[in-house]
């Protein structure tokens, strides 16, 4: 529970910090322990001391290191990471894949009390998660919040934004995201994605499993019908992008906050929210609307979704297989075309690569146009940029989520398992990534 934290001896520890991601979230992380924040003590745990001593010194470059403490701990060995838990605030998890390494970690948190944030985009750990913790996070006043990285804050910040254009009488009927990737230099994907996708492609019957045995989500009530499927392949010409559908975490992430709005329509109230902030809780959720929600990847020209297309192509057919998935894991470079590499991006691919999300809302002027059986008459068209997604955007998305934990506890949910939607949404956290690089804008309203 947030109040018996308090005295312990860090406010956040980082897991996995000398990971592909993990070391640029230390590096975001440095940024605010010497500036005027709520972060006063971290400290950074992992299987090898040796490599957190280099990552730490990899992060403070050019500055010396400051004093950190590195704490050895392993997610194979449950007592080290309940002793872990026990000596902080919040962990913000980098050790992927999740539905290998999460688990254990999260169980440690629920037992501690200790607040939880993580960077993963696997909707089957996320729900599994939930379904496992939530009642006992809730009684130990563990507040537990994945996706908190590229997946799938912009997407859940953006939806909301998009949605909070449409005043009376106009109503919103879905919301399509385009995500347009752009660099000067070669773009290198995040390793742990590709791999992630290719261990999801083998526990796909586990989800659809998990998600029949538990009970039905309440429905939300989007006005108007579902829109159609549509094509694979779509070019939208007002961008000026081909897509193609992507099987995003993002789309799960958003149902299941719109789910428990639908049955929580004023949100969740915070642990010891003060009165003005109850009152913007329940402002900002009035003003947010359902919507019917999917990702697409774009690119400028069709050649540019080849690369995806075959990635997918290899992953798909290879991915069901163990045999397979040992080659996919492999030969990362080969199977994607380049997209991923075990190395993962230099620098200067990292420095050079920026992001554009494309919220296209759709709806009607009126309700009586609804009513009509006309179809949709108004678009609103919204955008979330920023620097590259999985080693800048995703440090920037949950090393502020950490400090709205950190900072302002109180306001947030006593303990359970959330979306970041949920949890962050009322907060300043839209405010609090614009001022760090990642912009939210209004493009056009017709």
């Amino acid at each position: 529970m947030a109040s018996e934290t308090e005295d312990r001896a860090y406010d956040l520890i980082i897991l996995g910090a000398s990971g592909f991601t993990g070391k640029y979230v230390l590096r975001e992380t440095l940024k605010f322990l010497s500036s005027p924040s709520p972060l006063k003590s971290i400290a950074i745990a992992g299987r090898n001391p040796s490599k957190l001593h280099s990552t730490l010194q990899w992060a403070s470059s050019p500055s010396t290191s400051p004093s950190i403490p590195i704490i050895q701990a392993d997610t194979s060995n449950p007592d080290s990471l309940f002793a872990l838990a026990k000596q902080t605030r919040l962990i913000i998890s980098c050790v992927g894949p999740f539905r290998i390494h999460g688990r254990p970690v999260v169980a440690a948190c629920c037992e501690a009390g200790t607040d939880y944030l993580d960077i993963t985009g696997e909707p089957e750990f996320m729900e599994r998660m939930e379904a496992e913790f939530h009642e006992k996070a809730a009684e130990s006043g563990s507040l537990i919040v994945s996706a908190c990285g590229f997946d799938s804050i912009p997407a859940e910040l953006g939806v909301m934004f998009n949605t909070r254009m449409w005043d009376p009488p106009s109503v919103v009927n879905r919301v399509e995201a385009y995500l347009s990737l752009e660099s000067e230099r070669r773009i290198v994907g995040n390793l742990g994605t590709y791999e992630s996708a290719v261990l999801g492609v083998a526990s796909a019957g586990n989800l659809q499993q998990l998600r029949k045995s538990r009970p039905r989500r309440i429905r939300p009530n989007i006005p108007g019908p579902a829109p159609p499927k549509g094509p694979l392949i779509h070019h939208h010409k007002q961008l000026g992008l081909w897509s193609i559908k992507l099987p995003s975490a993002d789309s799960t992430v958003v149902r299941r906050t719109q789910s428990t709005i639908a049955a929580l329509p004023h949100g969740v109230p915070g642990l010891a929210e003060s009165p003005s902030f109850s009152q913007t809780r329940s402002s900002f959720w009035s003003s947010v609307k359902p919507v019917h929600f999917g990702v697409k990847l774009g690119t400028k020209s069709f050649l540019g979704l080849l690369g995806t297309i075959l990635t997918g192509f290899f992953i798909g057919l290879f991915g069901k297989f163990a045999f397979g998935r040992a080659l996919l894991l492999k030969y990362p470079e080969f199977f994607s075309a380049g997209l991923f590499r075990k190395t993962g991006p230099t620098e200067e691919e990292v420095e050079a690569a920026t992001f554009n999300m494309w919220f296209v809302g759709e709806g009607f002027s009126d309700e009586k146009v609804l009513e009509a059986g006309l179809k949709p008459d108004k678009e609103i068209v919204t955008r979330v940029s920023g620097p590259e997604i999985g080693y800048v955007t995703t440090p920037i998305s949950v090393v502020q989520s950490g400090l709205v934990v950190l900072g302002q506890r109180g306001n947030l949910p006593r303990g359970g398992v959330f979306t970041p939607g949920v949890v962050f949404g009322p907060t300043d956290l839209q405010k609090r990534l614009q001022e760090n690089g990642i912009s939210f804008d209004v493009i056009s309203v017709k």
